[in-house]
């Protein structure tokens, strides 16, 4: 990537052809800086020109959907997705800091990859077979949860014969009806919000609905409404693990209302899969880690009666319904020789307790001490 391309205009296109040809998960253009894109989760800058005001302009009128191009000078910040055909789908996200233009480009690939192929834990799937309820798909921004739903999408899309609605901002991963029929929806494009279509998708007969994002408390009430009307639905949010989830969930609520929305959330949450996506040592690329929580009724009654810190004890004794915790996850590629003990000790969130597996004081019910 690194090409000079001192005395000619930056292309847009021609740039985005290129980072998706080098493996890049994301582009970062900004005025009076140099192109940056990043690959296996860092960020390396491009020798190339510092990009200009004109630069970004051109590449917002090359970019822009038609629908959007009145609006540009008058937002702050826009999301919206591009096509290179044959290339690749991107999402795009528009914002100003300290006055002036940047970009912010996710390269979303056509292929959709299966669980095994992810290496994320075969048991997920365990989660596209269900005929309702709710289930998360949590982690930071980056850590993979729009490819770990499209994958788990997909599976049904491939196994039963089911109408599948995905509301989104933007629209990411294309599906190709297959035994299922696949309706795909963009926020304000095809609805006007994340409530709306989801109001509105319960009277167009689906069996599963995808929310993209669930940011506030309208989103929510929705979401809780369709699982419990008898539909399976998915959604994504900024949570680390389960016991944050719940209680971010819970926390959108009036205090009046959360003893109500924990026994609704406890009848209805199926299961969640927090992620991070984690640098592979001595290789390029990444590995997911991930937790997994089953809802059982020992937790669903840890749910309902605010016992959260409980769950966490739970998960990690609950080898029999495929659970597994962030820690015993970062331990499992510490043993496959995957990643260092200093990596896996930076992604934890528990680090006395991963401390604790590395001497060898706690082994819990995965078999620590046998090198997989």
């Amino acid at each position: 990537m690194a090409e000079n391309y001192s005395g000619s205009k930056f292309n847009i296109i021609s740039f985005l052809k290129k980072a998706v040809a080098v493996g890049a998960s994301d582009v970062h253009l900004q005025v009076d800086e140099h192109p940056a894109i990043r690959i296996d989760g860092k960020i390396t800058k491009v020798d190339m020109p510092v990009l200009t005001e004109d630069d970004i302009s051109i590449a917002y009128d090359i970019l822009l959907p038609v629908h959007f191009k009145g609006k540009v000078n008058s937002v702050f910040d826009l999301d919206f997705a591009y096509e290179i055909h044959g290339v690749s789908r991107f999402r795009v996200n528009l914002s100003r800091q300290l006055g002036k233009s940047a970009l912010v480009i996710r390269t979303i690939p056509y292929n959709i990859k299966k669980v095994a192929e992810l290496m994320l834990p075969e048991s997920i799937e365990q989660f596209a077979t269900l005929n309702n309820g709710l289930v998360l798909i949590t982690g930071p921004t980056g850590s993979g949860k729009s490819t770990t739903i499209a994958s788990l999408i997909d599976y049904i899309n491939i196994n039963y014969p089911k109408h599948i609605i995905t509301i989104e901002d933007p629209v990411e991963f294309i599906f190709s009806n297959k035994r299922s029929l696949v309706s795909q929806r963009q926020v304000l494009i095809d609805t006007p919000s994340f409530p709306d279509g989801i109001k509105y998708a319960l009277r167009q007969d689906p069996d599963v609905i995808f929310i993209g994002e669930i940011r506030d408390k309208e989103t929510v009430t929705a979401a809780l409404k369709a699982a419990e009307t008898g539909h399976l639905v998915f959604a994504t949010i900024h949570t680390n693990d389960a016991i944050q989830t719940v209680n971010r969930i819970v926390n959108m609520f009036e205090p009046s209302d959360r003893e109500f929305v924990r026994g609704q959330l406890a009848s209805i949450l199926r299961g969640t899969v927090s992620q991070k996506l984690v640098p592979i040592a001595n290789a390029s690329g990444r590995r997911p880690a991930c937790e997994v929580l089953v809802v059982t009724p020992t937790v669903k009654d840890f749910i309902e009666k605010d016992k959260l810190e409980d769950i966490y004890e739970l998960v990690k004794k609950g080898s029999f319904n495929n659970m597994i915790t962030m820690n015993a996850s970062l331990y499992r590629l510490f043993e496959q020789d995957l990643i260092s003990e200093d990596v896996a000790m930076s992604y934890s969130d528990n680090k006395n307790e991963l401390q604790q597996m590395f001497r060898g004081v706690f082994h819990g019910t995965f078999g620590y001490n046998d090198r997989s």
